[in-house]
């Protein structure tokens, strides 16, 4: 394998995230795939043109609608908000106030289903437009808005994409009360209804669910093969709960075995195989820390499971385990049952840890950065500001691990163990990651679908609790940005390798939106039995229907698909950004005057065009080739290329 160390810098984004198909209402279309696309283009020409404070940046004159059909056309589609299928209206409310952090008040309507919060303003040139997913605001409180006028009431949406939006609006005799519905339909599991998700019913004509087959990926591998066999052991979910029924496991382990090592280890989540090397057969195996407690308890079987997973790579005689957690945490989870593997019982194996904070200090850092960037930016401050929230800190520390891990199986040729305290936080932000580097089929944008599907949701991340869908306890312990570190990370590789993936900055800004959005089904669960107990592929959509019925949308024009390339990003401090593109977008001011999307989307184009002209001209040089004659016996062959009449 080629190992690529990081390039320049790629040049700065800004992604504007995009929306579902959409439909007003009594509409058909032809096209769910592509109706939603022109939409955006007019929304976001629209939402960035206005929420702009100085109204030196937005030279629109007076009267433009009327001249401008194109202007016209947006405000009547403003005023009859689209809705993706399934969705209604559950309220209207006129003479809302939003209250701009970027431009000051804006008086509109206020349209609230059961998906979306809609706000638009038609008296402003041009209309102003903004919305909201229900699945993403994470509490709401009511503010003092006297000032505002008599019986004005306040409200405070705090989001989880980085947004607080806040609104005055009188309460109307007739109506219900809007923070009423709006509890009820951005927590609906705790009204006693489903998420929206189980409503969505458009018709994709590709089927995301199909996107990961884990005998056809462990196939792609090469497995099985004489050491590692695929193990029905937990078809049942009876071994461990939380991983997939398929696993691979070494072929001289009886099940037996495996279900004495699944007492002795968190969760029941023992050492499985996630990857393997194609050349040196080293692999990623991944489980959660083993409960030694504080008496330094030992199970046979597991010391001769890895030793067995030491034995099948015959090109190294050490195993690595690499353990995220900080030393001292592992120390403490040790005095409570928990605790790590000890050196002494296990021959020829060497023990890191990888010193990464837990949960509640990456909830908190988050917290730190939303202060940050929203809703106003510190210039003079900046570079401070972001230093002191330590998120950059903690991007450095998990690109850092994973690149630890690829280099030991790429260069070392050695088979590595990965585990935190339960095995699904930040034992798969590392698997995953070191995958990213080694293997070039998840850069591709079905191979990263895969890895998402294959590390994070069939091995049991918990999204339901690390995100809290429909959930309002927005101040549970359990709440974490695991996942969005894990995109940040990616993010981070694509700027210093932008030939490298064959996705794009949207792609990865869709991804996060629409783990908070409910809907699709794709992040829902926590597991894959959860995931078959709901039905999830039967009763809804896949995130990866919505991205694979557009790729072009989503695809990176400057990439080269090279095989066998690994990659060592830097992951120094001082070649980390901050994603500006993702966590600042809401502030106009940070956003690109042209959208970056549509440059690259041209140059997809012209791409396309000139590999079509050079298809073009290498069949014509080999037409020619076969119509010259051939060198006389004998003569020494000519040099220069044959010519056409």
């Amino acid at each position: 394998m080629e190992k690529h160390p990081a390039g320049p810098d790629g040049p700065k984004k800004a992604g504007d995230p995009r929306r579902p198909s959409v439909r007003a209402p009594g509409e058909a279309l032809d096209s769910p795939a592509g109706s939603h696309v022109e939409w955006c283009k007019q929304l976001i020409a629209a939402t960035i043109s206005t929420q702009i404070s100085d109204p030196a940046l937005s030279k629109d004159s007076d009267g433009a609608a009327q001249d401008d059909p194109e202007k016209f056309q947006v405000q009547v589609q403003l005023k009859d908000v689209a809705l993706v299928t399934g969705e209604s209206v559950q309220l209207r409310a006129q003479d809302v106030m939003y209250i701009c952090p970027f431009s000051g008040l804006v008086t509109g309507m206020l349209t609230l289903t059961d998906y979306k919060l809609y706000f638009n303003s038609l008296e402003r040139e041009p209309p102003f437009f903004l919305d909201v997913n229900l699945g993403a605001i994470s509490r709401l409180e009511t503010i003092n808005v006297q000032s505002h006028g008599e019986d004005s009431r306040g409200l405070e949406l705090v989001c989880k994409d980085m947004r607080s939006l806040r609104f005055a609006y009188k309460k109307e005799a007739d109506q219900p009360e809007l923070v009423d519905l709006l509890a009820r339909y951005a927590f609906p599991l705790c009204k006693g209804l489903a998420l929206f998700a189980f409503q969505y019913q458009e018709d994709f004509p590709v089927n995301g669910w199909t996107v990961y087959d884990p005998v056809m990926e462990y196939k792609r591998q090469g497995l099985p093969n004489e050491s590692w066999a695929l193990s029905r052991v937990n078809s049942s979910y009876q071994l461990c709960d939380t991983y997939p029924s398929l696993l691979v496991v070494p072929t001289c382990i009886p099940e037996d075995d495996l279900r004495r090592v699944a007492a002795f280890r968190a969760k029941h989540r023992i050492p499985v195989l996630s990857w393997i090397h194609p050349e040196s057969q080293a692999t990623i195996v991944r489980c959660g820390q083993p409960l030694v407690g504080p008496h330094d308890r030992r199970c046979k079987e597991d010391e001769r499971l890895l030793q067995t997973v030491m034995d099948a790579n015959a090109q190294s005689h050490k195993l690595l385990i690499f353990d995220a957690r900080q030393s001292s945490v592992a120390d403490t989870n040790k005095a409570k049952d928990g605790g790590y593997e000890s050196e002494s019982f296990y021959p020829n194996v060497e023990l890191s840890f990888l010193e990464i904070p837990n949960i509640h200090v990456m909830r908190e850092s988050l917290r730190k950065l939303k202060e940050v960037v929203y809703p106003t930016i510190d210039e003079a401050s900046w570079h401070s500001s972001v230093h002191q929230t330590h998120w950059l800190e903690y991007i450095r520390l998990l690109l850092t691990g994973a690149v630890r891990i690829a280099d030991r199986l790429e260069s070392g040729k050695t088979s590595v163990v990965v585990h935190c305290s339960d095995g699904w936080d930040r034992t798969p932000q590392l698997t995953a990651l070191a995958m990213l580097m080694l293997d070039s089929y998840y850069r591709t944008l079905q191979g990263f679908q895969v890895l998402v599907e294959k590390e994070w949701i069939s091995f049991g991340h918990q999204f339901t609790a690390r995100v809290g869908h429909g959930d309002e306890d927005h101040a549970s312990s359990e709440r974490s940005p695991l996942f969005v570190q894990f995109i940040d990370c990616v993010w981070q590789m694509t700027r210093q390798f932008p030939a490298a993936f064959e996705f794009n900055e949207l792609f990865l800004v869709s991804v996060l939106d629409h783990l908070y959005s409910c809907l699709f089904g794709t992040f829902l669960c926590s597991s894959e039995r959860e995931k078959g107990a709901q039905e999830l592929q039967s009763k809804t959509k896949s995130l990866w229907s919505y991205i694979n019925s557009q790729p072009e949308e989503f695809t990176n024009p400057f990439f080269v698909d090279q095989e066998h390339h690994v990659l060592y990003p830097l992951a120094s401090s001082r070649h980390l950004e901050l994603w500006t593109g993702y966590y600042a977008r809401w502030n106009p001011r940070m956003r690109p005057q042209m959208p970056v999307q549509q440059s690259l989307k041209e140059l997809l184009g012209l791409k396309l065009e000139l590999q079509r002209k050079v298809e073009a001209l290498q069949k014509e040089a080999s037409l020619c080739d076969r119509a010259s004659p051939p060198p006389h016996q004998g003569a020494a062959p000519l040099r220069t290329a044959p010519t056409c009449t």
